[in-house]
């Protein structure tokens, strides 16, 4: 679709986009504006109350400065707004599409619910200042919603959604070019909007009632931020994607593309992705190169996932997707559920991949399943538990692929893994770490163990016995999975 033209000063709302390239709001601006600006909105307090971490925000204003960089570049500048919650976003844009005499505001949907709900009442708030709202399709490849059933229902099972998402998706992408340099224009670098809070063109290093993380290597927790460094990493994994297959459950190894963080924020498109491998795969979604089939499918798992949090609002709300496992017995014990999280549970594949989770921000996604199951199953916690903590934790936390992931492993979402199938730490250490490389590195108190000691270590001074007995403990998950009404 061609951007509709004749307006003067447009206003682009920045979210989870934040890149010049392939960004289709600002594509579409760009083409029908003479003038642009650009304003991300920060709501703290409504971050924390949806468990978003530390890890993420640091992450997101990082990559929000290497933004503004890129946009000043093209007389775009950018704004930055904070207010407590999401409720206030509403009036302060129709205040500030007044002052700064804005004809149209373009934004990128998103599919949370209370995110939709505040679009909503921003369309509204505009509608009756007289500037139109413009929402684009740009975190998907296809907009969610629009994938169906024969009946007009959304998929539930990801094998005939992936059938149906490809064959309405086709092969053939054309990422967006960067917006042209923009007409100069005399923008205020400051406006007073009410309520205290102040319109301004400088991004925070943080933001009240969040703590920051540590800077290494140029980026928060290592991960250096921006569109640039999105594109460098995609480039990288262009030369070994072809291993991806074989490699990416072996955590010691780097094999996986490690582009989530950045497709979170939006630093990179997931078009500008399957673009890639597309190419190089002859235009096959199948059939082609093993690695690159594999990969390609981990995309549409996250278009599934996205249009599952659309379709089904309850997933917003903490309720599992089959209301019958709400009346799972779960433990509540939370000495337990520290040592989980602290990576103290004594099973030392679980425990490094919890540590590599605290230290990085990231988690490697078998270990995610190993991590998620022997919480959800061994000890029988609460998968929100679970949930919550990698949100808080994760600097790639996104709702419908964390959401996704934890409720599939705990047997209560859709198409999920069956009730009676419980991964064993154990099995997959030796399998998926057989030398024990990656448990050294991240349990050093275990480096001095060798063979099968290293995944199933004898008693240990410096090391805790294991916090269950697995055998049993997936005897008795079974049981209680199996006596749900």
């Amino acid at each position: 679709m061609k951007p509709s033209a004749g307006f003067g000063r447009g206003l682009v709302w920045l979210r989870n986009d934040l890149r010049v390239r392939d960004n289709t709001a600002l594509y579409r601006a760009a083409g029908s504006c003479r003038q642009l600006a650009t304003i991300f909105i920060a709501c703290p307090q409504s971050w924390r109350s949806h468990d978003d971490g530390d890890p993420v925000v640091a992450f997101r204003l990082a990559c929000l400065r290497a933004l503004k960089r890129d946009l000043a570049e093209r007389n775009i500048p950018l704004y930055f707004l904070e207010l407590p919650t999401l409720e206030q976003v509403p009036p302060a844009l129709a205040r500030i599409a007044e002052k700064l005499q804005i004809d149209v505001l373009f934004a990128n949907a998103e599919y949370p619910l209370d995110e939709r709900r505040r679009d909503g009442a921003v369309r509204e708030a505009l509608k009756q200042a007289g500037v139109p709202v413009e929402y684009c399709t740009d975190r998907t490849l296809l907009p969610p919603g629009s994938v169906k059933t024969g009946t007009g229902a959304a998929y539930r099972v990801f094998t005939p959604f992936k059938r149906a998402f490809i064959a309405q998706c086709g092969s053939e992408f054309a990422p967006l070019p960067p917006p042209r340099k923009m007409d100069a224009a005399r923008w205020p670098r400051w406006i007073r909007t009410g309520n205290e809070n102040n319109l301004v063109q400088t991004i925070p290093d943080g933001l009240r009632g969040y703590g920051g993380v540590p800077e290494k290597n140029g980026g928060p927790l290592g991960w250096k931020p921006g569109e640039k460094a999105a594109a460098r990493r995609l480039r990288a994994f262009r030369g070994r994607i072809d291993g991806y297959r074989k490699g990416r459950d072996f955590p010691a190894l780097d094999a996986t593309s490690r582009l989530s963080p950045y497709l979170n924020c939006g630093a990179i498109s997931i078009r500008q992705c399957a673009q890639m491998a597309l190419a190089l795969n002859g235009g096959r979604w199948s059939g082609g190169s093993d690695g690159i089939n594999c990969w390609l499918s981990e995309l549409v798992w996250r278009e599934f996932y996205t249009h599952l949090l659309a379709a089904f609002p309850r997933l917003c709300m903490h309720k599992p997707f089959r209301p019958e496992t709400d009346k799972v017995p779960w433990s509540r014990d939370e000495r337990k559920f520290r040592r989980w999280c602290a990576g103290e549970t004594g099973v030392p594949i679980v425990d490094a991949a919890m540590r590599q989770l605290n230290q990085t921000g990231w988690m490697h996604n078998r270990l995610r399943m190993i991590a998620a199951s022997f919480l959800c199953k061994n000890l029988l916690i609460d998968w929100r538990w679970g949930e919550r903590y990698f949100m808080q934790r994760l600097i790639d936390a996104d709702l419908a692929a964390n959401n996704g992931g934890w409720q599939w492993v705990a047997s209560t979402g859709v198409d999920a893994v069956p009730y009676f199938r419980v991964f064993n730490p154990y099995s997959q250490s030796k399998r998926f770490d057989r030398k024990g490389d990656f448990i050294r590195r991240l349990v050093p108190e275990l480096r001095h163990l060798g063979g099968d000691d290293i995944h199933c270590p004898p008693p240990q001074a410096a090391y805790p016995l294991p916090i269950c007995d697995v055998a049993q403990s997936r005897r008795h998950a079974i049981e209680v999975f199996a006596g749900l009404p």
